[in-house]
């Protein structure tokens, strides 16, 4: 009896405390039915925004682009300036001097090499029935036809038939004009590169004491020196790949030229352009090469393929550790890898700065992340 009456007399919450219970029911369960749809709609608009911006980024990604080569090439014709200026000479005559000399060559190589390399290139497709009938009629490729069977002679039917079609000619004419407008728009991009790189060349102390003043105050010499290392790395190395392209492109058309073999000036411009890619360049090169050769001599091809193997060796171990002194040395899987990744995503372009960005990627790694890992205890 006494715990029934005590609990009778318990006493019941005020009115104040009941009505404040019956509006916060509601409002917990409004909450909890508008979070999700204020959450969704966020993701929705996120996503949206995401997907615009990709839109965007796609629409400019030439201009973007043509910004990185800019930057590149700056960054790889600052040491000469630089040098110039350590000899009394201005900043802005250096850039003047440089450029001068770009453009003489490059004059040089459309009124000399282009012309030629062009001819030659018409001249040897032309030629390639009659070479293909010279190359089934020789020795060799009787006795490999004696071991393989007629499997190469039916391919080479097909390539003659190929070339002896009018059809197929226009075709390739038709080619031909792709790549005519293929080369306008490529002219008109390396003016807009050319004018960026002044610009970046001209302006390229303010624009690093601008980065500079991103940072934290006591992070700006560090950050100063890392960024100096770098782009002494992409400078050095740029101008290291051209040395070493144009050592190729000078042999190669040498060695063409020696042996008889057909388009020479075409196979020095198509060495220069292709050795630029770093460490596979070369080897897809002596592939192309010795597989063009070919259809002029076997015994030609086996001896071009035999002395340019030579010379791989010699810049292998003689040129390349003397021009490439100041740039960072990168491990050659990450070589290969960066080659592959940057060609595959920018082409010719992809490859060569793969090299820069690996190098800087890891020299930020060795001096930044890692001393940080090393001070945690």
């Amino acid at each position: 009896m006494s715990d029934a009456g005590t609990m009778a007399e318990e006493p019941s919450p005020p009115p104040a405390l009941r009505r404040a219970a019956r509006t916060q029911r509601p409002r917990s369960i409004q909450v909890t039915i508008t979070r999700p749809l204020l959450f969704g709609f966020a993701v929705v608009l996120g996503g949206l925004g995401a997907y615009l911006l990709g839109v965007a980024a796609s629409s400019v990604a030439t201009i973007l682009i043509y910004i990185a080569l800019a930057i590149f090439v700056a960054l790889g014709l600052d040491p000469i300036i630089r040098w110039l200026e350590a000899r009394g000479i201005s900043r802005m005559r250096g850039i003047l001097i440089v450029f001068g000399g770009f453009v003489v060559v490059l004059v040089v190589v459309i009124a000399f090499v282009l012309p030629p390399a062009l001819r030659q290139v018409a001249a040897f497709a032309s030629a390639i029935p009659a070479a293909i009938v010279d190359f089934r009629a020789s020795d060799t490729y009787s006795a490999f036809e004696a071991q393989v069977g007629d499997v190469l002679g039916i391919a080479l039917d097909q390539l003659s038939t190929f070339f002896a079609d009018p059809g197929n000619l226009l075709a390739v004419g038709g080619g031909l004009l792709a790549v005519g407008f293929g080369v306008g728009n490529a002219i008109s991009g390396v003016i807009i590169v050319v004018v960026l790189t002044l610009y970046f060349l001209a302006s390229l102390s303010s624009i690093t004491s601008a980065f500079y003043s991103l940072a934290p105050a006591r992070d700006r010499v560090r950050l100063r020196e890392l960024t100096e290392q770098i782009t002494d790395s992409v400078g050095g190395y740029l101008i290291g790949m051209v040395v070493l392209a144009a050592c190729n492109a000078a042999f190669a058309t040498l060695l063409h030229l020696v042996l008889g073999l057909p388009a020479p000036a075409f196979m020095g411009l198509a060495a220069f352009l292709i050795t630029l890619i770093p460490l596979i360049g070369p080897v897809t090169y002596w592939i192309f090469a010795t597989l063009i050769a070919l259809f002029s001599d076997p015994l030609l091809a086996l001896i071009f393929a035999v002395l340019y193997l030579i010379y791989m060796q010699f810049e292998a171990y003689l040129l390349t550790p003397k021009i490439m002194n100041r740039a960072i040395a990168v491990p050659g899987a990450l070589v290969i890898i960066g080659a592959l990744v940057g060609g595959t995503l920018l082409g010719l372009l992809g490859a060569l700065v793969s090299i820069p960005v690996t190098a800087a990627i890891l020299l930020i790694i060795k001096q930044v992340h890692i001393p940080h890992q090393d001070a945690k205890v």
